[in-house]
């Protein structure tokens, strides 16, 4: 019996996050790195600025200003990564072709998935975003829940693009060949080096397509502002969105097994 493309069963989306968390719990030492990773290289970033000459011109400090930022980006790409190789690895091992033969649609599938990783998504926002503020001084006009939230959303963008690239890799090498297609267009044309509004026009056009801008752009605004702004709300909202579309387009285009 195979399973209806669009149909979306909460018990076996339910099943098959608790599985694949299951089989993360089997493996600490990855689990150990989706966490970690961020969190180390916050404190890198802490300690590259720690004794930088200061601009008297610019009030703000450096790591203040380029760590919100990274507190977005650095889970996204690290979630990307992650979550195409392990959905890459399931098709290889031939699971989804014998998943996809049960009553579970891809929606079930991609969607279980997308929980899955959004969980650990979640600890690795926490982790990364609380040693930056309790630890390292991380200072915010806004409220620092909101670059949790942010955080996370961002995360989960991470892995609907990992799970969409990987419909199209056929292996591994393949599927870490889409970090610099996918992931450092995004960090290029985001504002993090060029404010956006000195891009070449075209340039400008072309990050407004880029969902990491707005994950960026709503970091700022929480940087700047001390409450929540309606530029802040559209861009998770955006974010939001483009995950959702991420995680439809990667049921339509998945793939039983890679030859």
């Amino acid at each position: 019996m195979t399973s209806s493309p669009a149909a979306i069963r909460p018990k076996l989306l339910l099943a098959t996050a608790v599985r694949v968390l299951r089989q993360l719990r089997t493996d600490p030492r990855t689990v150990a790195l989706i966490v970690m990773i961020p969190v180390i290289l916050m404190v890198l970033l802490y300690y590259m600025f720690s004794e930088a000459p200061r601009n008297p011109m610019v009030p703000v400090d450096p790591f203040d200003r380029v760590g919100t930022v990274m507190l977005g980006i650095l889970p996204f790409t690290t979630m990307f990564l992650i979550t195409s190789i392990a959905m890459l690895r399931e098709r290889r091992s031939g699971t989804l072709e014998r998943l996809l033969t049960t009553p579970m649609s891809r929606l079930d599938l991609l969607g279980g998935y997308g929980i899955a990783f959004s969980v650990v998504a979640a600890v690795q926002a926490v982790l990364a975003v609380g040693v930056s503020y309790w630890l390292l001084g991380l200072d915010v006009a806004g409220s620092i829940g909101w670059v949790f939230l942010i955080a996370m959303l961002d995360a989960m963008l991470g892995v609907g693009l990992g799970l969409l690239a990987s419909a199209f890799a056929q292996t591994e090498f393949q599927a870490v060949q889409f970090m610099p297609i996918v992931v450092i267009p995004q960090l290029f044309l985001c504002g993090l080096f060029v404010a956006r509004n000195d891009l070449p026009g075209w340039m400008e056009g072309l990050s407004l397509a880029m969902p990491l801008t707005y994950a960026v752009q709503g970091l700022q605004e929480v940087a700047t502002h001390t409450s929540a702004t309606g530029l802040m709300w559209r861009d998770m909202a955006i974010i939001l969105a483009c995950t959702i579309v991420a995680l439809t387009l990667a049921a339509a285009t998945l793939k039983r097994r890679t030859p």
